[in-house]
């Protein structure tokens, strides 16, 4: 727009003071408007700038077209803190599009103010606590500032308080306070005044608190106490209080305790109620002798670091008649013969009965009101002594009597009730010894009876009133070789059981002694125990393990190797036994001869071996024989009756035709020398040497005696069937060669299976291939020298053949071991 003069008055400069409140005018103006803007003004003018930049001023309208500029008191202006002069740039624009733009100066003017407080009292009043028995001296500082930064002065109104404050502010008390006496609140109005005389006043509350430093006291003033004993728990005995000088205007709160190690009462720690804790006896100890009890009450103000005060209390306990007589035994027993005279003393109860109450006049007591069976016999002759003494003589043997052993009696003690019973036993007479109800006894026991069992039961009774208890043993008889006591008799029931395994074979009878005795006397009588035979022996055969070999053309009914075996029952006849072979018989080629009804067998070839067709494979058998001792029995019986088996294992190995050939060859020992060397420091070396070769000589003996035991077990059982010779294993050690000798074989015949020919001795079966260039060697070149006789009587002959070396071609025949052909499956 066009600049024009609108604003008249302005620029211009005024002054305003500080601190000047909203709405003091500053300045006036008025607006010119052209008369081409008859609408008036578009923009009213406004402050559009200041310098600073403040909101401390604004412009109102006061007429029409004249305005005003004014205080708005937001901020309210202050010489100290704000700029001392402000440039207010005003606009103005009417409807013709005409501004102007002036400038209003104003200037701060200074102005003495109140001082005023800093921290919390200048926000609000300060309360500040005061314990009581603080020592006097400062207790707070009051701060004020002055705008003017002048020196300021503090004084303290009203004067008469136990309190000053200096001129810098500091606040001192001037005394020791102590709440129980002094005043509890102050109320302190500081002053602060500068230079001019301008002040202001804020107020300063002071309270004394109270703090515990005063002892609590009793204000119960009785000291002794009375209550009757056994008083229930929880029976009030007193109602202790206290007070504490520090809370005299109010209710305290106490904590109370006993301090003595007392246990029959106990107080409420808050309310101070002493009551019964536990039962009160005062007839028991200690209080029997010392029926006062003290009881030291302490009483405190804090449960910790408080102050506290005690007090003791006497309670004394009254006797009560609260115990009835007591008496050692409230049954007593008399045992008195028969035929006692009358007038005979008896019991005096008044030695085993008292009252324990303490107080004489609660225990006393008497005898009276004898009662019960038979109490017509017995009298008290005094009811304070309790004298029992008998009235009348009593008779067992008197009809009116008969039976009776016991007569129970009552006698009441007089007090608070009680009763005493009294049993007088009349004591009878052992007069007849014990009677059995035989005069012997007979038990026939099988042999298998179970150990423990009962096999029989002897009774004897006594004559006697009441019946004597009768207890049985055994005083002779029942023992073995093997057992001292194979019978055992029940003390109280007499039943006869058996301790030990019962053998017919080895006895037949038992005869006993079985005492029985009431304590006194005694009776015997005699048992007799048949032990029955039962069949539990097993067969037993000799031998019951054999293995032997047998050659596979052995003829069909040949008592195999001449064996048999032999047979014994301890319990039954040698006619029982059944021969069955169980397991291992395969194609039945073995039987046993007898079978059945003889204590002897022997072993037959049944049927001839057939390996050739492939019926027979197996070149071992192992037979399992089952021996039973039940032949004698009909078949429809055994299976009710008790069987007995014997076993017998016998190895038997079928020698095939083709023969091995032994070829002997020449031997010899390799030594080879090796020499150590150790240092002499390796002392250890000896030691490992020596104990390593006592260890490999052991290992070596042990070995050589299971060669030996091994060679006398096969070579010495070969050829037991027949009348042949047996071909020993004979071996010749020496230091440089080992020759084993051979057998002389002086025939020959075709193999049928390969048709090949081979060689065999006439005396001993055995076989080899023979070679087209060897010759057939001469049957006389062997000696055959007695040997000595075997285990079963049979005579064994040794053949001794000439020591030499055989060609050295014959290593190179064909033998069973080499050949494939030769070998059997």
């Amino acid at each position: 727009g066009r600049r024009t003069q609108l604003l008249k008055g302005l620029p211009t400069t005024t002054t305003v003071e500080e601190n000047a409140a909203a709405g003091v005018s500053l300045c006036t103006f008025n607006v010119t408007v052209s008369p081409l803007s008859p609408e008036g003004l578009a923009v009213r003018p406004t402050i559009v700038k200041s310098n600073p930049l403040t909101a401390a001023f604004d412009i109102v309208a006061k007429g029409e077209l004249e305005y005003r500029v004014i205080t708005t008191g937001d901020p309210v202006l202050d010489y100290e803190t704000m700029p001392k002069m402000f440039d207010l740039q005003i606009f103005v624009e009417d409807t013709s599009g005409r501004t102007d733009l002036e400038t209003l100066t104003v200037q701060i003017i200074d102005k003495n103010e109140h001082p005023v407080f800093r921290g919390n009292m200048a926000i609000q009043t300060v309360t500040l606590y005061v314990l009581e028995g603080t020592p006097q001296g400062h207790i707070y500082q009051v701060y004020a500032t002055d705008p003017e930064n002048a020196e300021l002065k503090y004084s303290l109104l009203p004067a008469p308080v136990p309190f000053l404050v200096l001129e810098n502010g500091d606040i001192f008390s001037t005394k020791v306070f102590d709440y129980e006496k002094d005043q509890h609140c102050y109320f302190l109005n500081i002053t602060v005044t500068d230079p001019d005389g301008l002040n202001s006043t804020k107020t300063v509350n002071i309270n004394i608190i109270n703090i515990n430093d005063e002892r609590p006291y009793f204000t119960t003033k009785q000291r002794i106490y009375r209550i009757k004993e056994e008083q229930s728990p929880g029976t009030i005995v007193a109602n202790i209080t206290a007070k504490d000088p520090d809370d005299e205007d109010s209710s305290s709160r106490f904590f109370y305790s006993i301090q003595s190690s007392d246990r029959y009462f106990s107080i409420n720690p808050s309310t101070g109620v002493l009551q019964v804790a536990r039962r009160i006896d005062r007839d028991a100890l200690p209080l029997r002798l010392h029926p006062n009890i003290s009881v030291i009450v302490r009483v405190e103000d804090s449960p910790s670091g408080g102050h506290a005060n005690e007090m003791e209390i006497t309670i004394i306990i009254d006797d009560i008649n609260d115990n009835s007589p007591q008496c050692s035994s409230s049954t007593f027993r008399k045992e008195i013969n028969e035929n006692t005279t009358a007038g005979t003393f008896l019991l005096e109860l008044r030695n085993y009965c008292a009252d324990i109450d303490v107080d004489p006049s609660n225990n006393r007591f008497n005898f009276t009101g004898l009662s019960g069976f038979g109490s017509n016999n017995f009298a008290l002759e005094s009811t304070v002594s309790g004298r029992l003494v008998m009235t009348e003589s009593i008779d067992l043997e008197n009809p009116a009597n008969l039976g009776v052993e016991v007569y129970s009696l009552t006698v009441r003690v007089q007090d608070i009730a009680y009763i005493i019973y009294i049993y007088i036993r009349i004591k009878p007479v052992n007069e007849y010894f014990p009677v059995f109800s035989d005069v012997s006894y007979e038990f026939n026991v099988p042999e298998i009876t179970k150990v423990g069992s009962t096999i029989g039961r002897v009774s004897a009774r006594d004559k006697d009133w009441p019946p004597s208890v009768i207890t049985y043993s055994i005083v002779a008889g029942g023992g073995t070789r093997d057992y001292t006591n194979v019978f055992w008799i029940s003390p109280t029931e007499g039943n006869v059981k058996i301790l030990a395994r019962l053998d017919y074979e080895t006895t037949q009878k038992h005869i006993l002694l079985v005492q029985a005795s009431d304590e006194e006397k005694t009776a015997t009588a005699s048992v007799t125990v048949n032990v029955l035979e039962v069949n539990d022996e097993e067969p037993f055969c000799s031998p019951n393990f054999y293995s032997f070999q047998i050659p596979v053309s052995i003829a069909v009914g040949t008592n195999i190797n001449g064996f048999k075996i032999e047979c014994k029952d301890r319990d039954s006849d040698p006619r029982s036994f059944r021969y069955i072979i169980n397991e291992g018989n395969v194609n039945n080629h073995f039987t046993f001869s007898p079978s059945a009804g003889s204590n002897t067998s022997r072993l037959i070839l049944a049927s001839r071996f057939n390996y050739e067709s492939g019926i027979d494979t197996n070149w071992i058998y192992r037979l399992r024989v089952y021996v039973t001792d039940d032949n004698l029995l009909p078949a429809r019986d055994r299976a009710t009756h008790l069987i007995k088996t014997g076993t017998v294992t016998l190895n038997i190995r079928v020698i095939p035709n083709p023969t091995t050939v032994v070829a002997t060859t020449p031997g010899f020992t390799v030594m080879t020398k090796k020499e150590n060397l150790y240092s002499e420091s390796a002392w250890y070396v000896p030691f490992l040497i020596t104990v390593s070769s006592l260890l490999l000589l052991g290992l070596l003996g042990y070995l050589g005696f299971l060669l030996v035991m091994w060679l006398r077990t096969h070579c010495s059982r070969a050829g037991r069937g027949d009348d042949r010779p047996l071909i020993h294993c004979t071996f010749c050690l020496s230091s440089q060669t080992m020759t084993k000798l051979t057998t002389v074989f002086d025939g020959e015949a075709r193999d049928p299976v390969t048709g090949k020919i081979y060689e065999f001795n006439t005396q001993s079966g055995a076989r080899r291939w023979k070679k087209s260039s060897e010759p057939l060697q001469p049957a006389p070149g062997m000696q055959v020298t007695p040997g000595a006789t075997d285990d079963d009587g049979q005579g064994t002959d040794r053949i001794q053949v000439p020591s030499k070396k055989e060609p050295s071609e014959k290593r190179k025949e064909p033998t069973a071991e080499t050949n494939p052909a030769a070998q059997p499956s």
